[in-house]
């Protein structure tokens, strides 16, 4: 009897750990972050990420893009971009400009369903040259598919 009800409680606080993961993704505050060596893009969001290889801040925006990733993003989709099921996992992102064009849709508009956030505007809080250098990152450390 006793195993039975130390496997309920169990099962009790992994899924009120589990809920707690999923409601919390609305109440992230993102954090600013220091572009400092990388272009000012201006106010006008470019198309597609300027900061792509070849470019000759590209290793930069990699390494700012880490630190911005780990303080914006890991909370919810999990460090070094491996998600934990709950949300997507953005080493599977298209690479090249179709993958811009979703990722600054969704960096812009963020993601709200039925009312509920799932993912706040991030360029409400974090610069364009930020949110380029997270791409550039990402797409350093992509999957392939």
């Amino acid at each position: 009897m006793n195993h039975y009800k130390n496997t309920l409680k169990m099962t009790a606080l992994g899924l009120a750990l589990v809920a707690g993961q999923a409601f919390a993704h609305g109440n992230v505050t993102p954090q600013a972050v220091d572009t400092k060596g990388l272009e000012n893009l201006g106010e006008e969001w470019r198309d597609t990420n300027p900061y792509r290889e070849g470019h000759p801040q590209h290793d930069l925006a990699i390494q700012v893009g880490a630190s911005a990733y780990n303080q914006n993003c890991a909370a919810c989709h999990g460090l070094d971009g491996i998600s934990g099921g709950i949300n997507p996992d953005l080493r599977y992102l298209e690479t090249g400009d179709y993958g811009d064009e979703w990722f600054k849709q969704r960096v812009i508009n963020g993601a709200v369903r039925d009312g509920r956030v799932y993912m706040p505007r991030m360029a409400d809080f974090v610069s364009q040259e930020a949110l380029w250098a997270i791409r550039t990152w990402l797409e350093s450390v992509a999957v392939e598919q």
